[in-house]
């Protein structure tokens, strides 16, 4: 009887860590550092330059990123709907 208990709880578990490793995870790029003496500006701007342009091309592939993870988590919450309406109907609860 026990081991019939933990089959719930086992497809859960695969369940979860199923739909972890299709989430993607979008790290935000780290914001471009500027100093505050103008010595060190003019020394560095070259870098400074840089720093904002790798910057702005990485937060553009962030929110890409987001975007396509908002897009799946979306579709992913529709089919769970779907299948939690038909667990409903197949326990007989489709008229809640």
């Amino acid at each position: 009887m026990k081991r019939l208990q933990r089959i719930p709880q086992a497809i859960v578990l695969t369940l979860v860590i199923s739909g972890a490793a299709d989430a993607e995870t979008c790290f935000p790029p780290a914001r471009p550092f500027v100093p505050n003496d103008s010595v060190a500006i003019a020394e560095f701007a070259d870098l400074i330059s840089q720093d904002f342009e790798t910057y702005i091309h990485d937060v553009q592939a962030y929110f890409r990123c987001l975007d396509e993870e908002r897009a799946r988590a979306f579709e992913e919450a529709r089919e769970v709907s779907q299948d939690y309406a038909r667990f409903l109907q197949g326990r007989g609860d489709g008229n809640r």
